[in-house]
């Protein structure tokens, strides 16, 4: 994914702003990263250069738990549906707003 196109994305859950950790990126394409909501604090990974940003009902857990792990990052559970938030805690690295521009250049 370009870093251009970070400042086209919103929540589609509640259309607020996301906030980013790259984890990989080569140049100006970001590889692996998450994208997390600062409203209702859901996340969605980029995974080889895509964000994966479909409604809850059409995402599957077991399948990106293997990269949250890998990245460190812990989610929220519940015993009858799977949930898409970040638990509280998880800023190991800081979370990058998108309309910070000048922030930006320091962790690229």
């Amino acid at each position: 994914m370009k870093q251009s196109f970070l400042s086209k994305l919103a929540c589609p859950f509640d259309k607020e702003d996301l906030s980013i950790r790259i984890f990989k990126q080569d140049n100006q394409e970001i590889l692996e990263g998450i994208l997390t909501c600062n409203h209702c604090n859901r996340y969605y990974p980029i995974v080889q250069g895509i964000p994966i940003m479909s409604p809850d009902e059409y995402r599957e857990l077991s399948l990106e738990i293997p990269i949250l792990e890998k990245w460190g990052v812990k989610v929220l559970a519940e015993k009858d549906r799977p949930v898409f938030k970040l638990v509280a805690g998880n800023d190991n690295q800081e979370r990058l707003p998108y309309n910070a521009s000048e922030e930006q250049d320091k962790f690229l």
